[in-house]
């Protein structure tokens, strides 16, 4: 990571390589206020109260927290996304998430807190003001992408909720239904698709709670209308998708753990030096580069995680 710059041109898709693809809605914002539980969270602009993908959000600041390597483009990353719901090939989900509904939507916090909530998406949009966050995103088989995520960090509603003692951990779940999601029959994992992290891995800052990117709503591909993005973990840490968030005691499963256990354990923090059982992780390929880089440890975010794994075996808890 890199202080803060300002994109040039040539760092960000055009305009006409994502905007064209649809007709935007205009964004209905207004200047209030958010109230969860009687008390006001913050004053900022609202995004529009119903978001369906390709909707253009209404983005308060940049993150500190983004880098400032070029971003790949929208294309790119639309068009070769891991989401076995829709298919197990690359270029499945754009295709035959189309139809995906998304609205009404609704996200239950619930398990070891004192305030259980389900939060609508619109409730979700008006919890924090929106940041434009530029993140690396390594995925496990070797490809990497720099993509600019639109949300806030996670804790904004972990401390709303305020997890007792007993919570040590945070579950996720995304959403699944067999109607809409065909494909899913012959994905060879078990559904719905879940994952976790410590609790002190989910209230760290860098953790994003993720509702758009190249300043629209997600699409439906990339995990609309609402998904988690951990940028020093592997991809598939990141769940799309997600209708609940429990805080729980025990350390909870997640979907690729339970599919192959001594391929993918439950930190899977990027490490170039634990190598997939079939593959070396010390290299990595960016979307649509020829030549390859070194994988960076924690994906380059080492300042601002390396500290929760002190003392930890980094191989053994891979």
């Amino acid at each position: 990571m890199g202080k803060f710059r300002e994109l040039t041109q040539t760092d960000i898709t055009p305009k006409s390589v994502y905007f064209n693809r649809r007709q935007i809605l205009r964004a209905m914002g207004f200047a209030g206020a958010a109230f969860v539980g009687g008390k006001v969270i913050s004053h900022f602009a609202f995004p529009p109260a119903t978001v369906q993908a390709g909707t253009k959000l209404n983005v308060a600041s940049r993150s500190s927290f983004s880098t400032t390597e070029p971003v790949n483009s929208f294309q790119d990353v639309t068009h070769y996304n891991n989401f076995y719901e829709f298919g197990t090939d690359k270029s499945d989900p754009s295709k035959n998430a189309q139809k995906f509904r998304t609205s009404p939507w609704t996200v239950s916090v619930e398990g070891e807190v004192k305030n259980k909530t389900k939060y609508s998406m619109d409730d979700i949009l008006k919890l924090a003001p929106l940041e434009e966050r530029i993140y690396r995103h390594r995925c496990v088989e070797g490809w990497s992408i720099v993509v600019p995520w639109i949300g806030y960090s996670l804790n904004t509603i972990l401390k709303l909720a305020e997890p007792t003692e007993k919570a040590k951990f945070v579950a996720f779940e995304s959403y699944y239904d067999p109607g809409q999601m065909p494909w899913a029959a012959s994905s060879g994992i078990v559904l719905p698709y879940i994952e976790g992290l410590r609790l002190d891995e989910a209230m760290n800052p860098l953790t994003l709670l993720c509702v758009g990117m190249y300043g629209e709503s997600l699409p439906n591909q990339d995990g609309a209308p609402v998904r988690m993005v951990i940028p020093w973990k592997y991809g598939f840490k990141s769940i799309k998708s997600i209708v609940k968030i429990r805080c729980v005691k025990g350390m909870p499963s997640s979907t690729w753990n339970i599919y192959a256990p001594n391929e993918y354990g439950f930190y899977s923090n990027v490490n170039p030096n634990v190598d997939h059982p079939r593959w070396s992780q010390a290299t990595e390929r960016r979307l649509g580069d020829f030549l390859k880089r070194k994988t960076l440890m924690f994906n380059g975010y080492g300042d601002q995680v390396a500290s929760l794994y002190t003392g930890m075996d980094l191989k053994k808890n891979y």
